[in-house]
């Protein structure tokens, strides 16, 4: 299965005064879809066999089985079907890993994938009814119902992971970002979306609300932490809450090469993996190490990540696990969710579009992953070939 394109409409910070206040989250992922079109002018959109879209809350303006919902909204052919997902913050991940399953056994040829969530229209875990018994019979702490508990819990466990060592990464992470968005590496990835205000009328979103220019670690040091007193998870060193839509190609790579679509990257296999829910930041760990076992790849093999920045302190952690430094070039080289945001399900494919970005300008690095933490314990990661890779430039990287 390849990755042929994918892209985003800016994130924008979810709330009255964010750019999406007034615009509903199915239209966001219907303007992704035809951009993927619009960009793609070899596919014929009656050669698509799925849309699989995720969404964390499926009600409202993310129900109705956005997948189908959308499709049709974008205009796509009555005879192309669509499905919903939901896998929390690793929704368009899954959503990817499910189609390209399809792809493998034949069942599909082509297929669109991606996600959406609009945090100001539904706050995560609106709508939820958790059943008593995870407390009450002790299968979980009651911290593992908040996420930002969870990132304190990870901190408890790994007291090397100072606050120090987090505001530093934050900081890295929106310089980072900023460097990129001047390279022009950002908004290259981002459809123009166009937004209302009862206030202030029309307005077109070209760029990422959410980025701090010029945070520094100073800057950072003072910020309360809202999840614990005295505690070191901030909205400094955290994702934000966010409204976006990410979505994506896929195909079977003879499918792609018949129609002249290119080729970004290649799936070499992926994984996903539980752990206990008080710490779900961990879970990246245990699914990268899975995935690259059934991949037969060590994470040497690796010369490119992009990681899920939920929180810094879940990024440290899986460097730390794995013998890498804190600032390793190698890492989410554009930055990421601190900087960017987070619309949860839709952040998968964000990471994925990235690294194939990534991989064209490096073809001296053969692989790749993308990797995120996935509320209530688990994590989600997926390998990834560079189809530019030079051999002759040196090592398996």
């Amino acid at each position: 299965m390849v990755f042929v394109d994918g892209v985003r409409t800016p994130f924008g910070k979810a709330g009255t005064k964010g750019i999406y206040a007034e615009t509903r989250a199915d239209d966001l992922i219907v303007k992704v879809i035809r951009e993927l079109l619009r960009r793609q002018p070899d596919l014929p959109p009656e050669r698509i066999d799925e849309v699989a879209i995720a969404a964390t809350t499926q009600i409202g303006d993310q129900g109705l089985t956005i997948g189908r919902n959308a499709a049709l909204l974008a205009g796509l052919p009555k005879s192309v079907p669509g499905f919903a997902i939901d896998r929390m913050c690793a929704g368009a991940m899954t959503a990817v890993t499910n189609v390209a399953g399809g792809i493998g056994f034949g069942g599909y040829d082509i297929a669109v994938a991606g996600g959406v969530e609009h945090m100001g229209n539904h706050p995560m875990g609106e709508g939820v009814d958790p059943n008593p018994r995870f407390v009450s019979d002790n299968l979980v702490d009651s911290s593992a119902l908040v996420m930002g508990s969870t990132a304190e819990n990870l901190h408890d466990r790994y007291p090397n992971l100072t606050k120090q060592r987090t505001d530093a990464y934050a900081a890295l992470s929106q310089q980072r970002y900023e460097a990129a968005a001047k390279a022009g590496r950002i908004g290259a990835d981002l459809v123009p979306v166009a937004t209302r205000s009862s206030e202030s009328g029309w307005g077109l979103a070209t760029a990422d609300e959410p980025p701090r220019p010029g945070t520094t670690v100073e800057s950072l040091a003072g910020l309360k932490t809202p999840f614990r007193p005295h505690g070191r998870v901030t909205p400094g060193n955290s994702a934000g809450l966010n409204d976006g839509a990410t979505g994506c190609v896929v195909a079977d790579e003879d499918t792609a090469r018949e129609l002249g679509l290119p080729v970004g990257m290649r799936m070499v296999g992926y994984s996903f993996a539980g752990v206990e829910p008080e710490v779900m930041g961990v879970g990246p760990v245990p699914a990268t190490e899975k995935a690259l076992h059934r991949a037969g790849l060590s994470i040497d093999d690796i010369g490119l990540f992009e990681i899920n920045e939920a929180f810094a302190v879940q990024v440290l952690a899986f460097l730390e696990h794995f013998g890498m430094a804190d600032d390793d070039p190698r890492v989410n080289k554009w930055g990421g969710a601190i900087a960017c945001g987070h619309p949860l399900a839709s952040s998968g494919v964000r990471l994925m579009t990235q690294l194939s970005r990534q991989f064209a300008e490096h073809p001296e690095v053969r692989y790749g992953i993308t990797t995120m933490c996935v509320g209530f314990g688990m994590g989600g990661t997926v390998i990834w070939e560079n189809p530019n890779h030079d051999k002759t430039a040196g090592g398996a990287k």
